[in-house]
């Protein structure tokens, strides 16, 4: 029953992220639609994530939010879907998906707001520089078709949609390796399936 997974999000946010995994897992969700200036703030939400941000996913009963752990958990949630490698394989399953969500995010949120961190305290930061995170991340998809166990994963999921939305915004180079990864997923049907359903939940700007 889709109220069994109700999926809160923004068409324009790391929501995405989410619908992707959620269109490759195939099971049925109700998408609750939040808006920035009211609904994400409202009471109600921030009893499912106090931070009033998106995505989040309540699935029977249960909260889950941040992107990584939502996409990590409904792997494990819906098995059928095999999404996950198995546990003896998870090594760079689980690396290379935290791998991106932390010091990734960190390097690339940084340098978008334009802060780059003094030499003698770059190893506060867990990254160090954002060159030696991206050229680690290159570890990830250099030589493989998918980035653990041999076969497209959550990690993918992660993984491929950090790197279109930084190689999109225009923060970091696109390089060939990442880039020909970021084709070979954006060719999925549920990728595909998933950018049109959010498209379609962009608001059109209203003519003048």
């Amino acid at each position: 029953m889709s109220g069994d997974l109700i999926f809160y999000t923004n068409p324009m946010s790391r929501g995405r992220v989410v619908r992707w995994m959620l269109e490759e897992i195939g099971a049925p969700y109700e998408t609750k639609i939040l808006d920035y200036a009211t609904s994400l703030k409202a009471p109600e939400y921030l009893t499912i994530n106090p931070m009033g941000k998106v995505p989040a996913i309540v699935h029977r009963g249960k909260a889950v939010t941040e992107t990584a752990a939502i996409c990590a958990y409904l792997a494990d949630a819906f098995p059928e879907a095999g999404l996950a490698p198995p546990p003896d394989d998870r090594a760079d399953y689980y690396r290379w998906m935290f791998f991106a969500s932390g010091p990734v995010e960190a390097a690339f949120s940084n340098k978008a707001a334009g802060f780059i961190p003094d030499a003698d305290k770059q190893r506060m930061f867990g990254y160090g520089s954002y060159d030696l995170a991206i050229d680690a991340f290159e570890n990830a998809v250099r030589g493989k078709e998918f980035v653990a166990g041999g076969r497209f994963s959550a990690a993918d999921v992660y993984v491929g949609s950090m790197l279109a939305f930084m190689m999109g915004f225009k923060l970091m180079e696109p390089r060939p390796v990442f880039s020909e990864y970021v084709e070979r997923l954006e060719a999925r049907p549920a990728w595909k399936r998933a950018r049109e359903i959010d498209d379609a939940l962009i608001p059109q700007p209203q003519p003048a």
